[in-house]
């Protein structure tokens, strides 16, 4: 059973784990033990509320194929049962990302301090370069 949120939880049944032979260095036991992880989870077809399933399809992001499942491969660690709590951390850390609203942001005014300050500082700009010229160039 995962949690997600107080009231959100996902069943066993709902996520599909393979173990499979990692990839890289490892000795002579890389060819032996199944030591990653491979998660699967079908957004469609899951007990998340219709707002969770929404946002999850919208995501763009690379774990998620067009059919709408979710694709976790875990080989941080030589050991089969870390790489499995590992995956499902990361299935619980991307479902909550998407629970999060953000705040809609309310566009607000340079106060009149900055501004003159701003102003300022350009003309003071402005100045220091033409204090650069040639004394009686007429250049533009």
């Amino acid at each position: 059973m995962l949690k997600i949120s107080h009231n959100v939880v996902l069943e066993d049944k709902e996520i599909e784990i393979n173990a499979i032979r990692a990839q890289g260095a490892g000795g002579q036991n890389v060819n032996k033990v199944a030591s990653a992880v491979h998660l699967r989870f079908d957004i469609g077809a899951s007990s998340l509320p219709d707002f969770y399933k929404i946002r999850l399809l919208k995501l763009h992001d690379r774990r998620i194929n067009k059919d709408g499942i979710i694709v976790i491969k875990a080989q941080q660690y030589r050991n089969q049962e870390k790489n499995k709590l590992v995956a499902l951390a990361r299935l619980q850390e991307l479902i909550k990302t998407v629970a999060i609203t953000q705040k809609k942001r309310r566009p607000t005014r340079p106060t009149r301090g900055s501004q003159i300050k701003r102003m300022d500082s350009k003309t003071r700009r402005g100045r220091d370069k033409q204090l650069r010229k040639r004394p009686g160039s007429e250049e533009g």
